[in-house]
C-alpha cells in the first residue's frame, strides 16, 4: 500500500499525525485552546503544500 509513497511523503504524513496529536494534548489535557489551536492550523497547511508541490512535479 505504501510502496507509492515517498519516504519524504511518509514523514511528512508522519509528521502532521503527530501534530494533530499534539495539538489534542494541549486542548483536552493541558487546557491551553490558544496554543492548541495555533498547532493545529499547521497540519492543513503542510498538507496542502505537499499536494502543491506534488502537483507541480508531475507536471
Amino acid at each position: 500500500m505504501f510502496d507509492k509513497f515517498k519516504k519524504s511523503e511518509l514523514f511528512t504524513l508522519l509528521v502532521v499525525i503527530i501534530l494533530i496529536f499534539t495539538s489534542e494534548y494541549y486542548y483536552v489535557i493541558l487546557k491551553n485552546h490558544e496554543r492548541a489551536i495555533f498547532i493545529g492550523l499547521w497540519p492543513p497547511t503542510i498538507v496542502g503544500l505537499l499536494i502543491f508541490f506534488n502537483l507541480k512535479l508531475k507536471k
